[in-house]
């Protein structure tokens, strides 16, 4: 369990018991997602981690000697998902101070050579507690260091960690390829039943179209999730609709050949070369328009939506209300650090919220239930339902008289009291 949290402390470890998962918890209020809201509601974990009973506190049953936590005047909520970090940059916010995007990224790729494996291990460490703090119960994050793997599986938590894979001369493909495949193998030994390997070519602007077809093949093959960051900033969209602009001078100045043809959308350009389908997590999309959105909807793809930092990076506002209502899966991502500078997911809700009009319990499901549908995994979590996995998070209620959802998602990170993954608790405010 850990007991303090910031990215500035070190976490306070305890070790954990054999029957630490099977518990019993009663708040003032319950907020499954999926049902209703419930005043003085109770949940009940088995042994295994899995929520056995949910429902009024007079009936949920007191199994003897179970550990049992009346939570008095709180808000117990389905743990928050958080669908876009990079854990292994914990530690580099601030950092990163250009605001121009390519030479931000530029930069953030010198600072990135400053550290050994080691060091990123301590991030992503770092980063998976900060979450636990913040209220998330499971990450979908990116990175190429292998770091956040590492620390997901050794802190039985849960996840998606996808391997990046960067490349953009075509003609050197086939070695990327082979790359991605060893860091995958190599790492699937961190892989447990909650923590699931994917892979994730970069970026239309460091990635050629003959490696994302190549990568989506593999993927397909081994039937492994897919996460690329596509449609973030007007750059990218200069960049395949007309060659042009910063990343055409970064790829030119290193005499690799512009991406062919010319004129298409980043969306297009990525469907063109089969990286769309049901297994693709979206990140960004915000230059989008309505043909990239049925395009999207058409194949079945997610979007993980980050909208404080699209606003940070003057990227703009992503369309929502009209990637919801195309039916597109979204949930809600806080990028890294070095982007954010604190991860606050809800803070991204909020943000959501005001673009695209949604009501608290509208946006409560985006961070929730909506990212685990994002993700694939909504049967296993998501909401707090008999069956699934116990992850909750309880948040202190505020003295307004305001509805419970209100009141979570004016909360900051310093309101939560717990978080629980598969009923085991990992964050406990102190």
């Amino acid at each position: 369990m850990v007991e303090r949290l910031a990215s500035w402390e070190e976490p306070v470890r305890l070790p954990l018991h054999a029957d630490s998962r099977a518990r019993r918890l009663a708040a003032r209020w319950l907020l499954p997602v999926e049902a209703p809201p419930l005043e003085r509601g109770a949940i009940l974990f088995d042994s295994n981690g899995r929520i056995e009973a949910i429902g009024a506190d007079a009936v949920v049953p007191r199994p003897t000697g179970m550990p049992a936590d009346q939570l008095g005047d709180a808000i117990l909520i389905p743990g928050l998902i958080n669908t876009h970090t990079h854990l292994e940059l914990t530690g580099f916010e601030g950092q990163v101070g250009d605001p121009e995007f390519s030479a931000w990224i530029r930069h953030l790729r010198q600072l990135k050579t400053t550290r050994g494996a080691s060091e990123y291990l301590d991030a992503a460490r770092r980063g998976l507690a900060d979450c636990y703090a913040t209220g998330v119960t499971l990450i979908a994050d990116t990175g190429d260091s292998g770091a956040v793997i590492q620390a997901l599986s050794e802190a039985d938590g849960a996840g998606v960690a996808y391997q990046e894979v960067f490349g953009p001369d075509a003609s050197k493909a086939d070695a990327s390829l082979a790359q991605l495949q060893d860091d995958v193998h190599r790492r699937s030994r961190w892989v447990t039943d909650r923590v699931r390997i994917g892979v994730s070519p970069h970026a239309p602007y460091t990635v050629s179209g003959p490696l994302y077809k190549a990568v989506a093949r593999w993927a397909r093959a081994e039937d492994l999730p897919l996460a690329l960051h596509l449609a973030e900033s007007p750059a990218e969209a200069q960049f395949l609709l007309a060659g042009t602009g910063p990343f055409a001078d970064a790829w030119l100045a290193r005499d690799i050949a512009l991406p062919l043809p010319v004129g298409q959308t980043p969306v297009r350009w990525v469907a063109d070369h089969d990286a769309l389908s049901e297994q693709s997590l979206c990140i960004h999309a915000v230059q989008v328009g309505p043909e990239d959105i049925q395009r999207l909807a058409d194949a079945g793809a997610a979007v993980a939506h980050c909208p404080v930092s699209n606003r940070n990076h003057g990227h703009g506002a992503a369309p929502l209300a009209a990637l919801l209502s195309a039916g597109i899966r979204v949930g809600l991502g806080t990028d890294s650090v070095a982007s954010v500078g604190r991860l606050d997911l809800l803070a991204d809700a909020r943000a959501a919220r005001a673009l695209a009009g949604l009501s608290a319990d509208q946006v409560l499901e985006l961070c929730t239930l909506g990212g685990a549908r994002a993700l694939g995994l909504d049967s296993e979590t998501g909401s707090l339902a008999a069956g699934k996995w116990g992850d909750c998070t309880v948040i202190r209620m505020s003295e307004a008289a305001a509805p419970p959802a209100e009141q979570v998602l004016a909360s900051s990170p310093d309101d939560v009291l717990s978080t629980f993954v598969g009923g085991r608790e990992v964050y406990r405010a102190p």
